[in-house]
């Protein structure tokens, strides 16, 4: 994410999620916070030490944004009401009858890391390289679509 992004992010997290500064931390430092720990996977304990803050301060900020972005849920995601058949399964007889209540499909990616050589061994699957396997819910097509 780049600098734009993230203060746009930041932006759209205080205005409409409710997110707000605190006398000691501003809406971005929590918002790192809350980066930092979902894209290192890591503990808590280990953004306390990079942050120089209390475990218990930055689990307060990372449940704060969480909700933030929780609030977002309705004006960013589109749930589907079941009531429309997409049209390749409309169109199909093989699955017409079986499959007209089905939203979406299942797409597991794996997509390549970068870890620390000790870490490794967690990632190795079926390729070469380290990977992780995303699991996604798409359109019929593989496309996820933002509506």
């Amino acid at each position: 994410m780049g600098p734009a992004t993230f203060v746009e992010f930041c932006g759209i997290l205080a205005t409409e999620g409710g997110l707000h500064s605190t006398q000691r931390a501003a809406v971005e430092e929590q918002v790192a916070k809350f980066l930092w720990i979902i894209g290192q996977e890591t503990r808590h304990s280990a953004c306390s030490l990079l942050f120089h803050c209390s475990g218990e301060t930055v689990s307060h900020h990372f449940h704060k944004v969480l909700e933030a972005i929780i609030e977002l849920e309705d004006k960013y995601l589109l749930q589907p009401n079941g009531l429309q058949v997409p049209l390749e399964i409309q169109n199909h007889s093989r699955f017409y009858p079986y499959f007209k209540y089905c939203v979406g499909v299942i797409d597991g990616t794996h997509i390549r890391v970068k870890v620390l050589v000790v870490h490794a061994a967690r990632y190795h699957g079926r390729k070469e390289y380290p990977t992780m396997n995303v699991l996604v819910a798409c359109t019929f097509d593989l496309n996820s679509r933002v509506c």
